[in-house]
């Protein structure tokens, strides 16, 4: 409880104003994406068209190393995740060290090492956040693989033509749940670095944090990968 009297207001005040800008730009990209083109949505009908292709195939061997390419990415980042976790957790131990190299910076705020410590732990409670969503969209990708492998072959769909879209659309749909699961892992590893904005000062940590607020929201609605994704689509 220490910590809730040498924290300045001012920190608290940054502090909050990161978590909402964090949980509300999530909600606000959500909505948003129903109403206007965005680069999960954009992707999520490639994916749709990608199942369907792959209903026509057997064997769906290329199916197969597709799923298996697209894991490779949230796999990664689990395993580099925890690297990241060791780090810091490495760091908790020499803060005293970490502390007096922030204070020799010219703009930095002067911080006492129980601060420093808590601010560590703040962010590391953000890459454990990442962690849990990466393997989960590997976990869903797993997921994807099996119903891949489940898929009946291409001549039942000639057959049932009425149960084509139906599977199809159940496919990507799982995939495009891992996509989003992956996406919030990547997500906060872009606030992650705003954190570290507040190592130096809380008006650093607010400016930064808005400025990652700023490069989602135009990679996610506005990007040069989008416009590509809809000339595909057309």
């Amino acid at each position: 409880m220490k910590i809730l009297s040498l924290l300045p207001w001012l920190d608290w005040l940054a502090l909050c104003f990161f978590l909402a800008m964090w949980i509300g730009y999530a909600v606000f990209a959500r909505r948003l994406a129903v109403h206007r083109q965005s680069i999960l949505a954009a992707s999520n009908r490639f994916r749709l068209r990608w199942v369907k292709e792959s209903l026509t195939r057997d064997p769906r061997v290329l199916d197969g190393i597709i799923t298996q390419t697209l894991s490779h990415t949230p796999s990664f980042f689990s395993s580099t995740t925890i690297i990241i976790l060791g780090g810091l957790i490495a760091l908790m131990g020499t803060t005293d060290k970490a502390a007096e190299f922030v204070r020799e910076i010219p703009f930095s705020q002067a911080t006492p090492i129980l601060v420093f410590e808590f601010k560590i732990l703040i962010l590391m409670a953000i890459f454990v956040y990442a962690f849990f969503r990466f393997s989960w969209s590997l976990r869903q990708y797993t997921f994807v693989a099996l119903m891949i492998g489940a898929l009946p072959p291409p001549e039942f769909f000639r057959e049932h033509v009425k149960r084509r879209d139906d599977y199809a659309q159940r496919v990507a749909d799982m995939t495009g749940l891992a996509a989003e699961t992956f996406n919030d892992g990547l997500r906060a590893y872009y606030f992650s670095f705003a954190t570290m904005g507040w190592f130096f000062s809380p008006l650093f940590f607010v400016v930064t944090t808005m400025l990652v607020v700023a490069i989602l929201y135009n990679r996610e609605f506005h990007s040069d990968v989008l416009k590509v994704f809809d000339d595909g689509n057309g």
